[in-house]
Formats: C-alpha cells, structure tokens, sequence
C-alpha cells in the first residue's frame, strides 16, 4: 500500500483587533528567556515531569543506572494495589506474618508473628515507615512467595516500559542486580498515581502508629512543602539519598525524582528546587478539544478517499511560558492501515514539537468509516487526482 504524504501543519498565535479607526504601532514587550534547568550538582541524576502530559521538563542523567533503595517498594505498594483492584486480595485482609517477615533487617513496621495486621495497615507501614518487613509480607501474600512476586515485579517493569529497571528483591536491599533509573521511577509513579490515585492519602502522612510505636515519614520534603503529597524515598551506601516527589499547586500535578544526593537535606534542596523551577517558567496548553479535526487523509484504495482525522482526547502539551504561538504540528499516517476500517481507528500520530524537539505525540483516529474502494473507484479516484 503507498504512503499517504505527511502534511504539516502549524498553529496559528491568536490575534487580537482593535477597532479604532486608525492604526496602533504596538510594540510587543520581549520575553524573558527561559532560564536553563537546575545544575544540581549534588545529585546523581534527576527528573522533572509533568503528571498530565508525561513530557520531561527538565533531566539530569535521566536514565543513568543507580541502586534504587526503598524506592522499589513503589513497584511493590503498585502490585499490592493491583491484587486488591482484581479482587484477589481486601485492605482490611489480616494478614499471617511469617518468621522471614518478621527478621527482616534495616528499617520496620515492627511486625509480629501473632499481631495482627492487615493489608491497609502494611501499606501505611511500606510508604511511610519504609519498612521492610511490610514489604516482604505483602509479596508473600500477593505473590505467594517472594521470588515469585520479583518475578510479578519484573513483568510489571517491562509491561510499563521501564527499560532501565530490574528487580531483584522487593525492599530495596542492596544487590547488583537490583537498578533503576530516574527516567524510570517517574514514570512508574505517573501510572501509580492514574491507576490508584489513593496511594496519595497514605504518602501524604507525616506519620503512622502500629503496634504502640509511631515513626515519622522518612520522605523530608513533607514537612518543609505543604503541597508536596507523596511519594517514596531510599538510602542506602550505594545508592544515596533518593527522593521521589509529588505535589499539587494550583491543580497542576508534577512529579519530581532525585538520585544519589549527599543528605536528605540536599535531596530535599533539589527537590524543591525542580519543581519551583517547573511551577515557575512551565505551563500546560490545550492544544485541541477532544474530538477536534486535525487534518484529513486520502488515499486512492478508499471509499470514500478523503476522510477527515481527529484526535479523541483533549490534546495538553507542556512548553515554556509564552511560547505557545511557536508550537508546529506533524501528522505522520500509517501505510500499515488497510481498508475496510471503522470510525475510530488509529490512522497516525500528531507529532508537536517546539524548536525542532518532539515535545510528545498522540493518536489520531478516522472520524469515518472506510471501505475498500471498487475496481472502477480507484481508477476514478486516481483521475481526479491527476486533474
């Protein structure tokens, strides 16, 4: 099947007309430049993203390979949820400590072999208290075992496309097969959030009581930013201090990942500093409604030939403050679609970029149904197109 050629096209800056009755000379006020992202030098590497649109704002060695700590235990909260959405498993489900559970070293919920503890209850204790003996509970109950929950881990790792992530234990021990990346752990936390939007009421504790004895959220960037609500943290000698930040300004959501500071309190600097800079100099535009016409593609086999695209979501982009009237469009057609099709099928992406960058793409989809055309109509389509 031939290609459909690829059109491009570019959005218009709004203008505004005066009606005066003699013409203004107005001089437009000049932007600022923006400035250039945090250097962070304390850091390892670092990520800032946007929640709603995915796009990286700003990155440090984004998929530099560092030991991630605790910060696997988001990947093992994500299947915990995942086994109570399917129904496998309840939050108010007491839950058997076995004697592995309860020895586990480094940092504890404090669990015991005859205390009762449920499925909320370890949770509260894995995010906020960090601890390992949670971690290694839920796996058991979720996956049985914990190799086999690692194996649940790893699965969910490449499903998600977190091609710098592999799992080797479910609470962050150190191990040289255990590895993530910054890229990666925003990532996961992005599709956390869309799919279990509720793990944000227990992040956002300040501390958590179990068994008589209250510990204080490891995450510090709690108690110095209100509106920072989640996410994990890590520390151990190989990987450093790891923070995996989120927070809510003005209903906007970013998400903010650093790797391998020197203290929590420099952790916490950069933190801090990532998302002032994306609240600050960065903004969300909507492009296009949803359901909004975007191009139209034509094609000789078609009946009809010419079928108007649409994209089925609102389109939202993130760019930098006052660049909006500079965004170009792109739309890239698939030669893999054959007719008959349906409304709705994908046809492409809309490519946007700004200054030469792919900022992100997104579907575009028939607004039509389609069918082979006939012997005679592709001949007549292929005269009209000629003419």
């Amino acid at each position: 099947m031939p290609r459909i050629r690829t059109l491009a096209i570019r959005l218009l800056a709004p203008c505004l007309l005066l009606n005066t009755g003699f013409a203004l000379a107005v001089v437009p006020t000049p932007l600022l430049p923006i400035p250039p992202a945090p250097d962070l030098p304390n850091v390892a590497s670092y990520v800032l993203m946007d929640f709603q649109t995915g796009q990286i704002i700003a990155a440090k060695n984004p998929d530099l390979r560092r030991a991630p700590a605790s910060l696997t235990k988001l990947m093992t909260a994500y299947l915990t949820y995942q086994a109570i959405a399917g129904g496998s498993l309840r939050p108010n489900e007491t839950v058997s400590v076995s004697n592995t559970a309860w020895k586990t070293g480094g940092s504890r919920m404090f669990l015991q072999p005859n205390l009762p503890v449920t499925v909320d209850q370890l949770l509260h204790g894995l995010l906020i208290d960090s601890g390992n003996d949670a971690a290694v509970a839920l796996a058991e109950t979720v996956g049985g075992s914990q190799s086999a929950f690692v194996t649940l881990m790893n699965d969910a790792a490449q499903r998600m496309q977190l091609r710098g992530t592999h799992y080797s234990n479910v609470d962050g021990l150190p191990d040289d097969n255990l590895y993530t990346t910054a890229n990666d752990v925003a990532r996961l936390s992005r599709i956390f959030m869309q799919q279990y939007p509720q793990v944000l009421q227990i992040t956002k504790m300040q501390s958590y009581t179990y068994n008589k004895i209250t510990q204080r959220s490891w995450n510090p960037v709690l108690f110095r930013d209100p509106s920072v609500d989640g996410l994990k943290t890590g520390l151990t000698d190989a990987s450093g201090h790891c923070i995996d930040a989120t927070a809510l300004r003005d209903g906007r959501r970013l998400i903010a990942v650093e790797m391998g500071a020197p203290s929590w309190s420099s952790g916490t600097d950069a933190i801090e500093a990532l998302l002032n800079y994306g609240y600050r100099f960065y903004r969300n535009e909507q492009l296009y409604p949803a359901g909004t016409q975007v191009g139209v593609a034509t094609h000789n086999d078609w009946s009809p030939m010419r079928v108007p695209v649409q994209v089925d979501k609102a389109v939202l982009v993130t760019i930098p403050q006052g660049r909006g009237g500079e965004i170009k469009t792109q739309l890239q057609w698939s030669p893999q679609v054959q007719p008959p099709f349906a409304k709705g099928t994908t046809l492409g992406e809309l490519a946007i970029s700004l200054d030469g960058k792919v900022l992100r793409t997104v579907p575009v989809v028939a607004a039509a149904g389609v069918s082979k055309a006939s012997w005679f109509g592709r001949i007549w389509h292929r005269v009209k197109a000629a003419i």
